[in-house]
């Protein structure tokens, strides 16, 4: 006897991609993120292929497995998938330590964040809209 399936954690339409440990302040990842809520996913994927900044490799790799979920695992048409959430949220820190001068040491924080990202197909009337 095996373990009943666990509800879906997002909505019928809806794929959902997780990135757990990405290396980053939250506030940095966030940032980023914000560039692409709302947006169709193939213009949030040349956003983040074209920015500038450190965290949109990850935000990128987050949001092609998002739309890989979609497409294999719900059965959803690529071309009208827009990205409806990108939330953060902190994770574990490292802390370190480093010798400073007189015998003295101080501490180093080493943030991870949390990424979640949620695509969802748009429906055929909005979608001409």
């Amino acid at each position: 006897m095996s373990k009943p399936a666990s509800p879906r954690k997002v909505g019928e339409r809806e794929a959902l991609a997780l990135a757990t440990t990405v290396r980053g302040s939250p506030y940095k990842l966030n940032l980023v993120a914000g560039l692409i809520r709302g947006k169709k996913a193939e213009d949030a994927v040349n956003i983040l292929t074209f920015s500038r900044k450190a965290m949109a490799v990850d935000v990128k790799k987050c949001l092609q497995s998002a739309i890989a979920n979609a497409e294999n695992n719900h059965n959803l048409d690529v071309d009208s998938l827009y990205v409806q959430e990108a939330s953060v949220g902190k994770s574990i820190v490292m802390k370190r330590f480093a010798t400073r001068a007189r015998g003295r040491s101080s501490r180093i924080i080493k943030p991870f964040s949390r990424l979640r990202i949620v695509v969802r197909e748009r429906d055929a009337e909005t979608q001409e809209a």
